[in-house]
């Protein structure tokens, strides 16, 4: 295989989930970092000349939403990923945005169906009174006018959505990660109804309004391990399941004139497309995707194209174009830059390992060219509620490590996202418990294996994943070689103390209350068993991080220090909870690269 620097693999230009297109269709808004920072950009559907609407270096653009005449965008952007979101309004063909959010200590958020149909108003959440409290917000874009029509306080609001003749809107009332609401409000009557009332944890997210506004569309895993398809009737205040897969329903785009409706499965990680013509009933014929994940997509206003944002093992995520009518499906954008072939880069293997209860756990494993004993690396997600899926991971650190001689398992422990519901909840107030137990049974799958060295397992993970991986040198240090933190917190009660104040009551329900779980926190902590660190680690953090603060590693490096470990770690004064920049993740990946090769092979290749 040949042995290309890590840059090769990291020259990429990546296109986020951030799609839409215009309200005449002919262009597609998107959010790549073309210019090393994610910003705002356009490209005639079809294929053309990309347009640069923002040129932001410090900032970075999450999400926008154009108006309804297509005249104008709003963005959301935040600074040195400190995710203080705030929201900007810019010209179609481009100038500088206007800032119509001024709390910088608040977070906005906007959803792609932000604007009512004649454009007056803009809806976003926001905690900009009260910082506990995500208040859905309705700005008169005329005035300046501020409203509130959801009871302040009442569980974190979330993506309100507008109906097309703008009587109606929805917004989506969660109270943690499992569990949440569709509420309805009618700007006629000024009434909120709560439309979704149920018992037990069950998610309801609306996602789009049928176009005579009778009722809307939403996902739901009611009384279903998966997310399935449903509609709510205005009229009857009634609901029923119309698609209902044993996957979970993932990316959904419905087009203007409501006849046509899209969706992506997940199944098993890999995402695969389906539709529906919605006047006839029959089913669309949408392309078989190769292995990858759908980031996001859009449908064109008359329901002919989808732009969607796709990634593979092989590819970085790229944005391409379907045409319904010819099953073509074309790249409009070039996400690898490093001139390696495809062909010379290992896709994985779907396994499922055994663990102490019974269960198996899915995971993808990455195996080497070659034959001997070959060094592996046990890379934990992050989340947990989330899910390792199969595209260019770590921006091409994998596919670096495997054409140096590395092995991969990604497994997806208890608390993953994509096996239903009740796997998901196994992890809620149980960090460092069981889901320990999965990595403990990864690390003796691996020693299993003829091609694995046993002595030359490293555990790694960022976030959610820094923790397993903190957990894991300090509770089971036998099983690894050497161990790779990023932005991982260390200390459960000083986390569930420090994260942004509008999360701290669903993280009583996701690991636990800092006073009342005090004893089983510090039981649960990596920083309890410090003492037990046989291996070198490397820790990496963001300083401007708002989820896992920086004192989270600080506290860490300082006790292994203070017992004479072999701890290295870097802080990136510019980034946050992981990297926005492409020359931030580029520098850190290429440290994890250099690291691993630096202690797991006999003679680390330049």
């Amino acid at each position: 295989m040949p042995r290309h620097p890590y840059i090769q693999y990291a020259a990429t230009r990546l296109y986020t989930g951030a799609i839409a297109y215009s309200p005449d269709g002919r262009l597609i808004g998107h959010v790549t970092n073309t210019t090393g920072q994610f910003n705002l950009w356009t490209i005639p559907s079809g294929g053309g000349i990309p347009r640069q609407l923002t040129a932001l270096m410090d900032s970075t653009v999450r999400q926008f939403a154009w108006s309804p005449d297509g005249e104008y965008l709003v963005y959301q952007a935040d600074e040195n990923g400190d995710e203080f979101h705030q929201l900007y309004r810019l010209p179609t063909l481009g100038g500088w945005g206007e800032k119509l959010t001024t709390n910088p200590k608040a977070q906005h958020h906007l959803g792609s169906h932000a604007f009512s149909k004649d454009g007056r108003y803009l809806a976003y959440v926001a905690n900009d009174v009260i910082p506990e409290n995500q208040d859905a917000v309705i700005r008169d874009l005329q005035t300046g006018e501020l409203s509130r029509p959801f009871p302040s306080g009442d569980g974190l609001y979330e993506l309100p959505i507008w109906s097309n003749h703008g009587r109606y809107m929805t917004v989506i009332r969660a109270t943690n990660n499992m569990n949440s609401d569709a509420l309805l409000y009618d700007r006629q009557t000024d009434e909120v109804k709560l439309v979704t009332p149920h018992e037990g944890m069950s998610n309801f997210y609306p996602v789009g309004f049928a176009p005579d506004d009778s009722g809307f569309y939403m996902v739901t895993d009611y009384q279903r391990e998966f997310m399935g398809l449903a509609f709510y009737t205005i009229a009857s205040g009634t609901w029923e399941y119309v698609e209902s897969p044993n996957h979970d329903i993932e990316n959904y785009a419905l087009s203007e004139d409501g006849a046509r409706l899209i969706w992506g499965v997940n199944e098993g990680g890999r995402s695969r497309l389906y539709g529906r013509d919605l006047v006839s009933g029959s089913a669309l014929t949408l392309p078989d995707l190769p292995l990858g994940v759908v980031n996001g997509m859009a449908l064109s206003p008359d329901g002919q194209r989808l732009a969607l944002a796709l990634a593979r093992p092989t590819e970085a995520s790229n944005l391409y174009e379907f045409y319904l009518e010819t099953g073509e499906l074309i790249p409009l954008g070039q996400s690898m830059l490093g001139g390696i072939d495809p062909a010379t880069m290992i896709e994985p293997e779907l396994i499922a390992y055994p663990t102490h209860d019974g269960r198996q756990i899915p995971a993808w494993l990455y195996r080497p060219k070659g034959t001997g004993k070959f060094p592996v690396v046990l890379s934990i997600h992050g989340g947990p509620d989330a899910q390792e899926r199969p595209g260019y991971a770590y921006n091409g650190l994998y596919q670096y490590l495997l054409s140096r001689g590395f092995g991969i398992l990604a497994p997806n422990i208890r608390g993953s996202t994509g096996y239903g519901k009740s796997y998901q909840h196994l992890i809620y107030r149980d960090w460092g418990g069981a889901e320990l137990r999965d990595i403990e049974h990864a690390a003796l799958y691996l020693r299993s294996l003829d091609w694995v060295d046993a002595n030359r397992i490293a555990v790694f993970g960022g976030s959610f994943g820094g923790f397993a991986t903190l957990s894991a040198v300090t509770r089971l240090p036998d099983y690894w070689a050497v161990g790779v933190d990023i932005v991982g917190p260390a200390n459960l009660i000083t986390f569930v103390n420090s994260v942004p104040p509008h999360w701290r009551s669903m993280l009583e329900v996701w690991i636990g209350d800092g006073e009342k779980d005090r004893e089983m926190l510090i039981e649960r902590s990596p920083i309890t068993y410090v003492h037990q660190v046989k291996v070198p680690l490397l820790v990496i953090q963001g300083a401007n991080d708002p989820r896992v603060v920086q004192a989270e590693s600080d506290q860490m490096v300082e006790k292994i220090r203070a017992q004479g470990g072999d701890v290295r770690y870097y802080v990136d004064e510019h980034e946050g909870h992981g990297t926005t920049r492409r020359e931030s993740t580029i520098r850190w990946m290429k440290m994890i690269a250099d690291y691993l090769e630096e202690y797991l092979l006999d003679e680390p290749l330049t």
